[in-house]
């Protein structure tokens, strides 16, 4: 019980701990190696002493003090002055307020998406750093090696000591050149929670509220900016169907069978109010963001699966792959075609795609409707050779012995 107490505290509140204290100790590494000293003390402890009341209180100022014996063992790189302010503020034992806290993550964002840095890198420090997502997690976002993730995460702090890249809200001149990455960085951080590529859970609630909230942060600071809006209302779009995807019992529900009454009537009007706003503030010229929205508008505004206007859905498509094209994209837009004209026309496309487990299964299921059953088979038993949630492995699992009774 300890443990997962442990790892429920730094799931919620880790990236908020680790905001403050890099704002403090003004080093990425220094308040991450801090925070990890202070999971295992937290680890020693708790069993003894039970879990504290506060446990995000307990392991901030153990964090701190953790912090203090690092400057210390390492004799700190810039002057006794400014050492000792900094263990000043570390000696406190009060909490920042939510309003300094927030402050503290917008700074850590806008500190991860500083323009040296390229953009996968921003990405993974942003991943690292935001959510606690681990090299193997951030290397299945970004399609890489587990140690090339590794080395780009090490090189990343360097680069931010070395050139002492300011942690802080930048000026408004520079927003435009961080505003991309940074909106990059939270739409990856809910993508590894709507979607993550394996583990016992088909979604990471925690990094999808927590993705929510920086998105209402970055709206916030910038309320008249397109781009924030649309990812907020993307966000929300997207998250207004989450209490439908999964069973009471945790497995997965399919789109065209969820019950849409379980769907946040509230959530939704606001991403369409939010996506109509963007849209309106860059005269309707839209950005992948804004399609992205828009495509999840269409499902959202559909009383049922059947009534979805599926034509409208293939033309965002089309202009989606025009402006940011990608095989998740791609993939999304054969469900959408074959919808629309017809199994064989989805499969076409499927055959100019790269294959992955998911696709192996999206073909499965359209091979299914077309009455090849043997070849659906095939194609879903090769979707369980690779990374996937254990809920959609059961539920792939579970299909694949519905089609091999029809073979």
């Amino acid at each position: 019980m300890t443990v997962e107490a442990v790892a429920e505290t730094i799931r919620v509140e880790g990236a908020r701990i680790l905001a403050t204290l890099i704002r403090t100790v003004g080093d990425v590494q220094i308040a991450e190696d801090a925070v990890q000293e202070a999971v295992v003390s937290a680890l020693a402890a708790w069993p003894v002493s039970g879990v504290p009341p506060q446990p995000r209180a307990w392991l901030t100022v153990t964090a701190r003090r953790k912090a203090i014996d690092i400057l210390r063992r390492e004799q700190a790189r810039r002057g006794k002055e400014e050492e000792g302010g900094r263990m000043i503020d570390l000696a406190r034992s009060d909490l920042p307020s939510d309003a300094v806290v927030h402050d503290d993550l917008l700074r850590l964002i806008f500190t991860c998406c500083h323009p040296t840095l390229s953009p996968p890198t921003q990405v993974a420090l942003a991943l690292r750093t935001l959510c606690g997502l681990s090299p193997a997690q951030i290397a299945g976002v970004l399609l890489t090696t587990e140690a090339a993730t590794e080395k780009r995460l090490t090189r990343a702090r360097q680069k931010i000591a070395a050139a002492r890249i300011p942690y802080r809200v930048p000026p408004p001149d520079e927003l435009p050149d961080r505003l991309p990455a940074v909106c990059a960085v939270i739409h990856s951080l809910y993508t590894a929670g709507h979607a993550p590529v394996g583990g016992g859970s088909a979604v990471d609630v925690d990094a999808c509220a927590e993705a929510v909230r920086l998105a209402e942060l970055l709206h916030g600071l910038l309320p008249d900016q397109p781009t924030p809006a649309a990812v907020l209302a993307l966000l929300l779009l997207t998250e207004a169907r989450r209490p439908a995807r999964l069973s009471a019992t945790g497995e997965v529900v399919t789109l065209d069978r969820q019950d849409r009454s379980h769907w946040s009537g509230a959530a939704i009007a606001r991403g369409i109010a939010l996506l109509n706003a963007s849209l309106h503030a860059s005269s309707r010229r839209a950005d992948a963001y804004q399609l992205q929205a828009a495509i999840a508008a269409e499902h959202a505004r559909a009383a049922s699966y059947d009534g979805t206007d599926w034509p409208e859905i293939v033309r965002l498509y089309d202009l989606l792959m025009s402006v940011a094209p990608s095989p998740a994209a791609g993939l999304a837009r054969a469900v959408a075609v074959a919808e629309a004209a017809g199994t064989d026309a989805g499969l076409a496309l499927l055959a100019g795609l790269p294959p992955s487990p998911r696709w192996h299964a999206v073909r499965a299921d359209l091979l299914a409707r077309a009455g090849r059953y043997a070849e659906a088979v095939a194609a879903l038993t090769a979707s369980l050779d690779g990374p996937a949630t254990d809920p959609e492995r059961r539920h792939r699992t579970r299909r694949l012995a519905e089609l091999r009774e029809l073979v």
